[in-house]
């Protein structure tokens, strides 16, 4: 397990990709034939809404601390495919790694619900995820984070997960299987 210590918090404050307030330009932008994932009730909300069901999504019932509106809330609660996981807030448990990691090899969409919060899903979603795939999630009050998965931005998130308090490599291990 890995924890955000409070000198980091910033980092995370800047987007990892291009920000996005439209969904149809967001989808324009990835690549259709790759894996989908997107990190956050609203976005996994208009996603679905817009017709393009995330591969995996990852959804804790929370948007910005606080419960989603009840549209929301009930458009997430009936998944096709569903993974429960505890993962408090400012940390990355092994079993929210495990979940994103074997949601990525199921046939059609699963839905990853965090019993804590997913804010730090985003970083092991982009190492499990296969290079061309695409990563999505919520930057509060201003749209849609699109992160190609890359090389480089496998790469950015593994030096993110070393900087936090924990043992990085074994989680960063069990992320890439």
């Amino acid at each position: 397990m890995l924890e955000l210590p409070a000198d980091l918090r910033g980092e995370f404050k800047e987007p990892f990709g291009p920000l996005h307030t439209d969904v149809e330009r967001l989808l324009d932008a990835a690549d259709a034939e790759a894996p989908l994932v997107a990190v956050g009730d609203v976005v996994t909300y208009h996603l679905r809404e817009f017709g393009r069901a995330p591969d995996v999504a990852v959804v804790d019932g929370l948007t910005k601390r606080s419960a989603v509106d009840e549209e929301i809330r009930r458009a997430l609660s009936d998944p096709e495919s569903r993974r429960d996981v505890s993962n408090p807030a400012g940390e990355i448990t092994e079993a929210l790694v495990v979940a994103v990691r074997e949601a990525l090899d199921e046939e059609g969409p699963v839905t990853v619900v965090v019993d804590g919060e997913e804010d730090l899903a985003t970083l092991p979603a982009v190492l499990s995820a296969p290079v061309g795939a695409s990563v999505v999630y919520g930057q509060p009050d201003e749209g849609m984070v699109l992160v190609e998965v890359t090389e480089e931005s496998k790469a950015e998130m593994r030096s993110l997960l070393r900087r936090m308090e924990g043992d990085a490599d074994a989680l960063i291990a069990l992320a890439e299987e």
